[in-house]
């Protein structure tokens, strides 16, 4: 993908998220897992009508964040694990003006630790 594609990707990516349900949507479904979650069930612990959650998700799948998968009369959700990847390549291939060390501990931020608070 070319630098201006990618950038237009990454703008409707960021776009996506740049809305207070769809963040938490996209977190909660990053800490669920590969097992992800049920529309009505991720509806449910938002606080949201099924409607609007429909639109949030359907928002945040065609920006390559979320996949889908019918199940009978369930949509089933889970994190896009890959476009997660790729927005945060994204943003950070350009780190640090050629000096990676400088971003060397990145990693060691985002260690999963459960005890460790994910919103500083």
């Amino acid at each position: 993908m070319d630098d201006l594609n990618a950038q237009v990707w990454a703008v409707d990516a960021l776009g996506a998220l740049a809305h207070e349900t769809r963040l938490s949507v996209f977190r909660m479904l990053v800490k669920t897992g590969p097992e992800g979650m049920i529309a009505g069930a991720i509806a449910e612990h938002q606080s949201v009508p099924p409607s609007t959650m429909s639109h949030h998700l359907a928002t945040l799948e065609r920006a390559g964040l979320v996949q889908s998968e019918r199940e009978s009369r369930l949509i089933h959700y889970r994190a896009d694990y890959p476009g997660m990847r790729r927005l945060l390549l994204f943003l950070m291939q350009d780190c640090c003006q050629g000096a990676p060390e400088m971003c060397g501990d990145l990693m060691a931020d985002l260690a999963c630790n459960p005890s460790q608070p994910q919103d500083a």
